[in-house]
């Protein structure tokens, strides 16, 4: 889940599948989908408010909202909104049907809807700690007597920016590199193995072998994959090779509402998550709310998302970046090239480099002038591993799963102009 480089876990996100929603009146959904398409013309709401839009060639980013919700989820929450309903069987409802959804799920996992992939780690880790004892889950985050250490490797730690999350609920991190700093780090205080799945290149110890050791050990282990979808099979393949608890985001790939997540894993564990968390009190989660409007979302939208074609969504992507290369062949000295990263953010992407001999930029002027028009365009600087906003580099890089349809022809409209202005 890291937010600042420019692989944060945040950064992608598919686009709508068509699904049927015959759950929901007809009426509900066009008028969902109207909406939807005036605000994308428009801004709607925001043009009301004077808040400026953005063309988002960047990816699934909390600073710019996320992504954008399906109509389906949309209509699925407008349904929501008009009845009153007990939050706590609600969850436990739409965390069975989840479960159902994901047929391949370990038969004692299931999954349980929260206010974010960072809601996710925060009840996930109290419930670890806590089980489902109201004494000791009211205690937090005094642990006196309960188990207080969380395992982290060094390497993901400092390129982690969820580290708060994990420390809410007292406990301290223990930080190791290598098989054998685990098996000195173990005693009688340690509650859980923790692994950041988008640090998976970083650290010594990989993803399979992290939660080998937790097995060795019996201690439960947590993979935050918040941004890693797609494939759809990850939605599942952590839990089947072991670890005890996984969180995702909602307002990423799954395109449910940004306030929501997933937390899948054993039933005891996502069951002492749940009473971790609103709207159960006194607990530290009792603010990490997420109301019946987003809860019915977060399922919709999974329902959808399970329903998508990924071949043809990616086809669709890769045929937005080929049009702004195509468009920018006409000048010499600037070079385009694909790549989709093998681990988050698993969707196409292309760097778009110039020769600074020929053209005045770095890659800081390139983002600026791309914000600075109107409509403003993001992207982000450098390629795998770089910086938003580093200076002297001479590419940028784009994704196109977030463009609206016909945006990819503003983006390269708008680089066409840059490169034009910035000629030597």
């Amino acid at each position: 889940m890291k937010e600042a480089g420019a692989w944060d876990r945040r950064n992608f996100l598919a686009i709508l599948g068509a699904t049927a929603v015959a759950a929901f009146p007809g009426k509900v959904l066009a008028r969902a989908r109207q909406a939807a398409g005036a605000a994308s013309a428009s801004g709607g709401v925001y043009d009301e408010l004077g808040v400026k839009t953005l063309i988002n060639a960047w990816g699934t980013i909390t600073d710019i909202g996320g992504s954008l919700i399906s109509p389906e989820a949309v209509a699925a929450m407008e349904s929501a909104s008009k009845n009153f309903v007990s939050i706590e069987e609600l969850l436990e409802v739409t965390g069975n049907r989840i479960t159902q959804m994901l047929k391949d799920l370990p038969p004692d996992h299931t999954a349980t809807i929260t206010s974010g992939a960072a809601g996710a780690i925060m009840s996930g880790v109290s419930g670890v700690l806590t089980g489902v004892d109201r004494k000791r889950i009211s205690q937090l985050p005094d642990l006196m007597g309960m188990k207080s250490e969380v395992i982290f490797q060094r390497d993901h730690y400092e390129s982690y920016d969820y580290n708060p999350q994990i420390r809410a609920s007292g406990t301290k991190i223990i930080l190791v590199e290598t098989p054998d700093d685990v098996h000195r780090a173990i005693n009688e205080k340690t509650a859980l193995f923790y692994f950041a799945n988008y640090a998976n290149p970083l650290g010594r110890i990989k993803v399979d072998e992290w939660v080998k050791l937790g097995k060795q050990y019996n201690i439960p282990c947590f993979n935050d994959c918040a941004a890693d979808t797609p494939p759809i099979s990850n939605l599942t393949s952590f839990n089947k090779m072991g670890y005890d608890l996984v969180a995702f985001s909602g307002g990423k790939a799954l395109r449910g509402p940004q306030c929501a997540g997933l937390l899948l894993g054993r039933k005891d564990l996502v069951q002492a998550a749940r009473f971790n968390a609103s709207p159960f009190e006194p607990t530290l989660g009792r603010g990490m709310k997420v109301g019946k409007e987003e809860i019915v979302g977060m399922w919709k939208a999974l329902d959808v998302y399970l329903s998508q074609d990924q071949d043809k969504l990616m086809q669709e992507w890769s045929a937005k970046l080929d049009y702004v290369a195509k468009q920018l062949k006409k000048f010499d000295g600037v070079s385009t090239a694909y790549y989709v990263p093998p681990i988050a953010n698993h969707v196409p992407a292309m760097q778009i480099a110039w020769d600074p001999r020929r053209f005045a930029l770095t890659s800081k002027t390139a983002l600026h002038f791309l914000r600075s028009g109107n409509p403003a365009i993001l992207m982000w600087g450098g390629g795998p591993g770089a910086s938003e906003t580093m200076e002297d580099d001479d590419y940028v890089t784009m994704s196109s799963f977030m463009l609206q349809p016909g945006e990819e022809r503003i983006v390269a409209s708008r680089l066409k102009e840059m490169f034009q202005a910035h000629r030597v």
